[in-house]
């Protein structure tokens, strides 16, 4: 019974990758073909695609290549354990960080629902609530950056209910998407 080999390209496409990951792969050490045909193209055994299975399941994880490498050469189970454990913590932190995110902004919405009732709210009073609620510049930029990305839409809108002016709404949009600069 012959064993099937895989091209870099085959191989990469079976798991939505680029061929240039593999390739790379191949230079850290973490992928290396089994094999290379006559005309030293490289050909990946079934292993081999176990292999990238596994790197795949913990990049989905959020786990650095060099902590891949380290957990896929077989060493101890404590080593493993710890960088597990290192980046459920991580996770852990990256979760609360959301949830009070998410209650802070509960919070101004309740407060800017209230504030929409009583009358019009400008750009300065926005920025007084924000900061009633806890949050300091850094906060409000990422406030900013989070609304553009899941809904650049109503950012707009919002920004303009604000009597912001146009230039200003496109240098905040702009700012929001590639990052506020202290």
């Amino acid at each position: 019974m012959t064993s099937h080999y895989f091209t870099v390209s085959e191989l990469a496409k079976s798991f939505g990758l680029s061929r240039s990951a593999l390739l790379y792969y191949d230079r850290l050490g973490l992928l290396t073909p089994r094999r290379k045909n006559g005309s030293n193209y490289r050909l990946y055994s079934e292993g081999d695609a176990e292999r990238l299975e596994r790197i795949c399941l913990h990049r989905r994880l959020g786990i650095p290549l060099e902590e891949i490498k380290q957990l896929l050469s077989g060493g101890a189970e404590t080593e493993a354990a710890e960088i597990l454990q290192r980046r459920l913590n991580v996770l852990s932190g990256e979760i609360a960080d959301l949830q009070r995110q998410q209650r802070d902004i509960l919070r101004i919405l309740k407060q800017g629902q209230l504030l929409k009732e009583a009358g019009v709210v400008t750009k300065e009073r926005w920025v007084e609530i924000m900061k009633a609620a806890g949050f300091n510049e850094q906060d409000m930029h990422k406030w900013h950056a989070q609304f553009e990305k899941m809904e650049p839409a109503a950012h707009q809108e919002f920004l303009e209910s604000l009597g912001i002016p146009a230039d200003e709404i496109t240098k905040i949009r702009e700012l929001s998407r590639t990052g506020w600069k202290a």
